[in-house]
């Protein structure tokens, strides 16, 4: 009977582990079939508009949009720099690559946003951007793409909506190659010199005129008012914490501090300027810092002291006065009053609250006006 009983439980363990073969079997089959879903449901477009830091903030607030990248496309030259695009010699023109869920947005609505988002009666470049590399252009991935491009820009044209024809051309797909990092969500990355360029270059004014709000019912309700209006787009929570790493997220939205001694920039000795690492706005720079003892980045004074907002802060049993910026909200850290002069201020700062430029790095970023504060 004892070898029956041994028998007989071989025989359960057995048959569960070939069930258990089989369900993972069933289930690698679920994950793969899930994934050739994911796959299918991701399509590309790719489009030209004049200057692709505009297309790609504009295209990505559409609902459906899952990511735009922007590049070059057109041209002869492989890899092309955007010194040798922007000389209008390469043959290239800037452009967005735009992912999308054809289950959420279609192509033709998509092509609906784009629309609207240049004037499509320029054939010499793009408002204040002029030249070849800056015209419009649709570049289709197949042949629906190619017949509802024509067909909407056919309907476009007979419209009646502008003055002059529509002229952007409709050319087969080629190679895109992304434009450099820098390049890539800069109206994130350095939102002060992206709207200063957007609202004089033209774009902003022919929208309105033409569409008016283009975004009313999907605009971001991220971040506060005074950021929105002041042309800070600031990311949602949600997306704050897919970026952002488990500490700098606790430090910038749960006001928590990091370790002393043991962050990115207590020891910070280079010359550049420091910025807020969600909105992207001015803060301080290396020329007010100063070696305090105490183990975080230290500072006797802002460089844009608008863009600080300090708060009384009773937590801990104590009364001090917090220090955050003012358009995205960040918590940064304290200010005391036991710093060096000119002020006897010490701006005790989180590094995880923080982005550091380079002085080198400065103009490509955006901040080429803080040159001169280091001269």
């Amino acid at each position: 009977m004892k070898a029956k009983k041994i028998i007989v439980m071989i025989l359960i363990l057995a048959s569960a582990a070939i069930v258990g073969v089989v369900a993972g079997s069933s289930d690698e089959r679920t994950t793969g079939d899930k994934m050739a879903s994911d796959i299918r449901s991701e399509e590309l477009a790719t489009l030209a508009g004049g200057c692709f830091w505009c297309l790609e903030s504009d295209l990505e607030k559409i609902p459906g949009v899952l990511k735009v990248v922007s590049g070059y496309s057109g041209g002869d030259l492989d890899r092309p720099t955007y010194e040798e695009v922007s000389s209008g010699t390469s043959g290239h023109r800037e452009v967005v690559q735009v992912h999308f869920d054809p289950s959420r947005l279609s192509y033709e609505d998509l092509l609906g946003y784009y629309w609207r988002i240049f004037d499509p009666t320029d054939d010499g470049g793009s408002f204040n951007d002029r030249g070849e590399q800056y015209t419009s252009a649709i570049y289709y991935h197949n042949e629906e793409q190619r017949r509802i491009a024509e067909r909407t820009r056919d309907e476009l044209d007979s419209s009646g909506k502008f003055n002059k024809s529509v002229v952007t051309p409709i050319i087969p797909f080629e190679k895109f190659w992304p434009a450099e990092e820098y390049h890539q969500d800069y109206y994130r990355k350095n939102p002060t010199r992206y709207w200063f360029y957007r609202s004089m270059s033209g774009r902003n004014g022919f929208i309105e005129k033409n569409w008016g709000d283009i975004h009313k019912n999907e605009k971001s309700t991220a971040g506060d008012t005074d950021g929105m209006q002041s042309g800070y787009d600031i990311p949602s929570d949600e997306e704050l914490q897919r970026t952002l790493t488990e500490l700098q997220y606790e430090v910038i939205r749960e006001e928590g501090t990091e370790p002393a001694f043991n962050n990115e920039y207590w020891d910070e000795k280079r010359k550049g300027i420091y910025v807020d690492r969600v909105s992207g706005e001015v803060l301080f720079s290396s020329r007010e810092k100063y070696e305090s003892g105490t183990g975080w980045p230290s500072f006797y004074k802002p460089l844009e002291s608008d863009n600080i907002v300090e708060k009384t802060d009773r937590k801990l049993f104590m009364v001090r006065t917090e220090v955050r910026s003012r358009h995205a909200d960040s918590h940064l850290g304290h200010v005391f009053d036991d710093g060096p002069q000119p002020t006897g201020l010490r701006y005790c700062i989180n590094s995880a609250s923080l982005r550091f430029v380079p002085l080198e790095e400065l103009e490509q970023e955006g901040y080429g006006e803080y040159l001169k504060h280091f001269d």
